[in-house]
C-alpha cells in the first residue's frame, strides 16, 4: 500500500483524502505567540526532566518536576479549550449546530 505525505504532514493512501481539520477563523498572532511561549516552556521543562534522569537525580526531585510539567500541559490544554469555546464552538452554536456540545464534552473528558 503506497502512502503519500500531504502538506500537513499526514500520511494517507494516494487515493485517500487528508482528514486534517483547520480552524475557520485562524488564531491571532498574539494567541499563537502565547500558546507557543507556553509550549516552549513545557519543552524546556521536559528537557530538564530528561537531564535529571540522565544525571541520576533524586526521584522525589524528578517527580516534582514531572508534576510541574503536567500542570503546564494542563494549563496549555485549558488555554486551547478556552479559545475553542470562544471561537469554533460559539460559531457552531450560533449557526444552530448543537451537536458540537457532544464534541466539547468528549474533549473535556480527554483533558482530564
Amino acid at each position: 500500500m503506497d502512502t503519500e505525505q500531504k502538506g500537513c504532514g499526514c500520511k494517507t493512501d494516494e487515493n485517500e483524502e487528508c482528514k486534517c481539520r483547520y480552524k475557520k477563523h485562524p488564531r491571532s498572532d498574539e494567541q499563537k505567540a502565547e500558546l507557543t511561549k507556553r509550549l516552549n516552556r513545557l519543552i524546556g521543562q521536559l528537557g530538564g526532566i530528561r537531564k535529571m534522569i540522565e544525571d541520576d537525580r533524586y526521584c522525589g526531585d524528578v517527580l516534582i518536576q514531572i508534576s510541574a510539567a503536567e500542570k503546564a500541559l494542563d494549563s496549555l490544554g485549558m488555554a486551547v479549550m478556552k479559545s475553542h469555546l470562544e471561537s469554533c464552538v460559539a460559531d457552531e452554536l450560533q449557526s444552530g449546530n448543537t451537536e458540537v456540545i457532544g464534541e466539547v464534552m468528549e474533549l473535556f473528558k480527554r483533558l482530564h
